[in-house]
């Protein structure tokens, strides 16, 4: 099995470390991924006459210098080009990608390019923030998730697979649970811009490709895009967001296609249709 891997956490994240060495044992890997950090850039990518720098770095590990979803693209075109892989597996994200982080997510977007180009596709996440988090209960459980997801369910288009852990220990993983996206809203978005912010999460602005000493225009004020998630009270018991809040690790299958087929279904027989 040929596995590309990318991420939105960057080539140096602890997260597509140890992916790297989980999936070893299914094929042959290699790692296409940002040069830097590209988190909420969802299928963003790079346009245009941008330049975006590559590197190989040797044993099938590269970095590009752009989105998460452009590093795929980047592989399909290069290095893939006359033979696709087999799979494309995004992560192991720093940070829940469930509700409607889905929606923002880097890790995902890469997923979503792969199946936009017809490959299976998983994205993977562990909810904590921190650098140097403990992935020890997705060593114990990915690698049978992974092989369920290839060996059992039938490769349709534009299909691929958000899996959410939990931060705890794996004997503290209650199970595996099937799941629907849930839903919410973060609130109270953007604050000044604090220094101190990062250290609860063990970060620093730098390992977020930023630095501890912005230079601003005159005029110019410094905000951070942080805020906090509102549940909403509709969501259903298997929400993924819930699933994970209560020790279940959830797998939740995504589609390109954005298209409500219910709601279209109702607007065929209304007047909106029409010839002019």
């Amino acid at each position: 099995m040929r596995i590309l891997l990318t991420n939105d956490d960057g080539y140096k994240a602890k997260g597509i470390q140890v992916l790297a060495e989980i999936m070893k044992e299914f094929g042959e890997v290699t790692v296409i991924a940002p040069k830097h950090h590209q988190s909420g850039m969802s299928m963003a990518v790079s346009l245009g006459f941008k330049q975006i720098a590559h590197k190989d770095l040797g044993n099938g590990w590269h970095y590009v210098d752009a989105t998460p979803a452009s590093c795929v693209k980047f592989g399909l075109n290069t290095l893939f080009l006359n033979n696709y892989p087999d799979v494309v597996v995004s992560g192991i994200n720093h940070g829940s990608n469930a509700s409607t982080a889905s929606c923002y997510s880097g890790t995902l977007g890469a997923a979503a390019e792969a199946a936009l180009n017809g490959i299976p596709a998983i994205g993977v996440s562990l909810d904590t923030l921190h650098p140097d988090a403990d992935f020890s209960c997705v060593k114990e459980y990915f690698g049978e998730i992974f092989r369920k997801l290839m060996e059992e369910w039938p490769s349709k288009h534009g299909i691929y697979y958000n899996v959410n852990f939990p931060d705890i220990l794996p004997e503290h993983i209650k199970g595996v649970r099937t799941g629907v996206q849930g839903m919410g809203r973060w609130v109270r978005e953007f604050k000044e811009w604090d220094l101190n912010h990062y250290a609860k999460y063990g970060l620093t602005p730098e390992m977020l490709g930023q630095s501890s000493n912005p230079v601003l225009e005159e005029g110019e004020d410094l905000y951070m895009m942080v805020g906090d998630f509102e549940d909403d009270p509709r969501n259903a018991a298997n929400a993924d967001h819930r699933l994970i809040a209560g020790g279940y690790i959830s797998v939740v299958a995504h589609n390109i296609d954005c298209t409500d087929y219910e709601v279209l279904d109702a607007m065929r027989s209304s007047d909106i249709n029409k010839d002019f």
